[in-house]
């Protein structure tokens, strides 16, 4: 699935020549904006989608002739969507069977400034972002991602601007604690990804050795539908473990195609006719494998198909 997005922020008044068009035509004009910023907040398509139809239908019963500025109304209210159904998610992701990962999109082709792309939306800060509270998350995403003033942000969650200060400043320090401010090469992650899924699909543990941090992490999210692990495995020793444990339960001839996944380049791999996982890593500056985030719910990889 390939989406689009507009960057253009509450700051810019949503003002344009000529007549106003209908409720249809101006909720599509936003609808991509709306996207993006909702899919930041919520990590899944199907919430997203869910809550784009909840905004679509508070705008159509709007008295759309009184709104001033189309893009700020629809934001607020697919902003207050998003975090009550974050809210409600968090009991359900907390009973998720094994570790949860966002929903992989494909963000190929995106314009270089789109809120789709780069390190706000890549599977590794989303993971970071877990960690937040809804709050916490809402003002990290209006306000880093896309470039909303604080003034904005407490308007729309009806929280003053003190507070809104004071979440953003926790929000920032738990994601500087948990990310350091470091972002690979895509060539190199894209060379990173191809060396490290020849080694492990061909147990080449020796390779693996060099290619691997040694304090690596390995994130599996296969839904209680796969068969994986059920929790984080930390350390090199216990990866090459499992690689030998696991490798002759892995698909015959699995084939790999490249994308740009979340921002970054990721691999899809594909066995029998049907995609099977997607697979990004996040690299140190010495250009060592620090994290692997491995996709196989396939509930999760349905809009890839």
């Amino acid at each position: 699935m390939n989406v689009g997005v507009s960057t253009v922020t509450a700051s810019e008044q949503d003002v344009r020549s000529g007549p106003r068009t209908s409720p249809a035509d101006a909720f599509h004009r936003h609808r991509s904006l709306l996207f993006s910023l909702v899919y930041n907040l919520l990590g899944t398509v199907a919430d997203t989608e869910d809550v784009l139809q909840d905004a679509w239908l508070s705008w159509s019963r709007a008295e759309y002739g009184k709104i001033e500025n189309e893009r700020a109304y629809l934001v607020r209210i697919a902003v207050n969507r998003a975090l009550a159904c974050l809210q409600s998610e968090r009991v359900s992701r907390e009973q998720y069977v094994g570790t949860w990962l966002p929903e992989p999109i494909v963000t190929e082709g995106q314009a270089e400034e789109s809120a789709l792309r780069g390190e706000n939306v890549s599977l590794a800060m989303m993971v970071v972002l877990e960690t937040l509270s809804p709050l916490e998350r809402a003002v990290f995403v209006l306000h880093e991602a896309f470039g909303y003033e604080y003034v904005e942000i407490a308007y729309m969650l009806d929280r003053t601007n003190d507070a809104v200060r004071q979440l953003a400043h926790r929000a920032r320090k738990r994601v500087r604690d948990r990310r350091p401010r470091y972002r690979s090469d895509s060539d190199a992650v894209r060379a990173a990804t191809q060396r490290f899924l020849d080694a492990a699909l061909g147990s080449d543990l020796e390779a693996l050795m060099e290619i691997l941090a040694p304090d690596v992490q390995l994130w599996s999210d296969g839904g209680g539908k796969l068969r994986t692990a059920l929790r984080v495995i930390e350390g090199r020793d216990k990866f090459l473990r499992l690689v030998a444990a696991t490798a002759q339960r892995l698909p015959a001839a699995m084939s790999t195609e490249y994308l740009e996944i979340n921002g970054a380049p990721a691999a899809l791999l594909s066995a029998e006719s049907r995609l099977w996982g997607v697979i990004a890593l996040d690299l140190r500056p010495d250009g060592r494998v620090e994290s692997i985030y491995n996709v196989l719910n396939p509930d999760k990889l349905r809009a890839l198909t």
